[in-house]
C-alpha cells in the first residue's frame, strides 16, 4: 500500500481487524489443548503482536495532522 488513500486504509482495517479476532480465537483454542505446541502458540502471539501494530499505525494515518 503505496499511497495513504482513507478508502484503502480503512478497508485494510478491516481485514486486520478480523485477521486479529481470527488469531485470537485459535490461540485460546490452541492454548486450551493439553499436547500444546509452544512454538505455535509463540508465533501466532508474535502474528496477532505484529497485526495490532499494523492497526494502531494505519488508525494512526487516518487521524488528520494538525499542526497548530
Amino acid at each position: 500500500m503505496n499511497s495513504l488513500d482513507p478508502g484503502q486504509i480503512a478497508f485494510r482495517l478491516i481485514e486486520l481487524r478480523s485477521e486479529h479476532r481470527d488469531l485470537d480465537a485459535a490461540i485460546a483454542v490452541l492454548a486450551m489443548q493439553p499436547d500444546c505446541d509452544e512454538v505455535r502458540l509463540k508465533r501466532m502471539k508474535k502474528r496477532k503482536l505484529a497485526v495490532k501494530d499494523q492497526i494502531a499505525w494505519l488508525e494512526n494515518k487516518l487521524i488528520p495532522d494538525l499542526d497548530a
